[in-house]
């Protein structure tokens, strides 16, 4: 159920974007969070933000642990398999040490995402300080931790430098265009702003993070990205973490309310900055909507328990 969930979102940004755009996509990029990492966190020996253990992989097809935060396939995945490659393209760090290969690979497209990324530089620091100060230690010394989405895009833009040297400006402008950059973030934002109740209130909040997405998207436009497909953030306060909070086990409600605050913002945002940068085409996926509406009747999604949807 959760792989249909995952996969009809995933078809809904792809129609989207496609045809707003009548082209075919020849390579994919990746950028953001745990919810599209597939493998990247892995690479890094210093964080212990990870999946490379059971019961992560299970129902992979090889049924091992392949860095994915998932059971399974997740939606880059879904996402690239619905334009026509197989799986997710690999992670950057996976291709650095081989010439040739990266150089073949970046033609298909490439994976950024790390999980426990965010919007927002300090996302991932935190994140690891809750989890292990001795980790963070390691972290602010050697520069090893999560990869931030500012790094991602300095990452995207070593890719767009290797492909100019390889095929030219000209024919790497023409590959960029028609690419797809699929982008997942902000979950983690929202879930260390209210873990470190954090000085800013609701309104002053959102609108960091919306004015972190604006640069961030400036930045990737400038490096030749034109097609967006972005997944908002789901109702993180319905995740089991958040719920511990509560003595009945419910949903995080000031989260979610910030969740759902966030969409309508983003959606504004994507809406403006379309208008005034010529070229840009993009479809915007609202996860949290989504999420709730399997949550709010998880019997019409074929979900026996509650909790099970959780």
């Amino acid at each position: 159920m959760a792989e249909r969930w995952v996969s009809s979102l995933s078809f809904f940004l792809v129609m989207v974007v496609l045809h707003s755009a009548d082209a075919l996509v020849p390579a994919m990029f990746i950028l953001g969070d745990s919810t599209v990492d597939v493998g990247t966190n892995t690479l890094l020996p210093f964080t212990i933000i990870r999946a490379d253990f059971p019961f992560n992989g299970i129902d992979f097809p090889s049924s091992e642990p392949t860095g994915r935060f998932s059971n399974g396939f997740n939606s880059a995945d879904f996402l690239a398999n619905l334009i026509g490659f197989q799986i997710s393209p690999p992670p950057f760090l996976s291709l650095v040490n081989s010439q040739s290969t990266m150089n073949k690979q970046f033609l298909k497209g490439v994976s950024f995402a790390s999980g426990g990324s965010g919007l927002l530089d300090t996302t991932g620091q935190f994140l690891s300080l809750m989890i292990s100060s001795d980790v963070c230690f390691i972290w602010n010394n050697q520069r090893k931790g999560v990869i931030t989405l500012g790094k991602q895009i300095q990452q995207f833009a070593t890719v767009q430098s290797n492909l100019t040297a390889a095929i030219g400006s000209e024919e790497t402008e023409k590959l960029l265009s028609k690419s797809l950059f699929f982008i997942s973030t902000g979950s983690n934002d929202i879930l260390s702003h209210f873990l470190s109740i954090g000085s800013l209130n609701k309104e002053e909040f959102i609108k960091s993070l919306s004015d972190a997405y604006d640069n961030h998207l400036k930045n990737l436009f400038k490096l030749g990205a034109r097609k967006f497909a972005i997944v908002g953030v789901p109702p993180i306060g319905c995740c089991p973490f958040s719920r511990l909070s509560d003595d009945n086990d419910s949903c995080h409600k000031e989260m979610n309310e910030c969740t759902r605050d966030f969409q309508t913002t983003l959606s504004a945002l994507l809406q403006k900055f379309s208008s005034e940068y010529e070229g840009m085409k993009y479809s915007l996926g609202n996860a949290h909507e989504m999420t709730m509406n399997i949550i709010d009747d998880p019997h019409k999604f074929n979900f026996k328990d509650l909790l099970e949807v959780n």
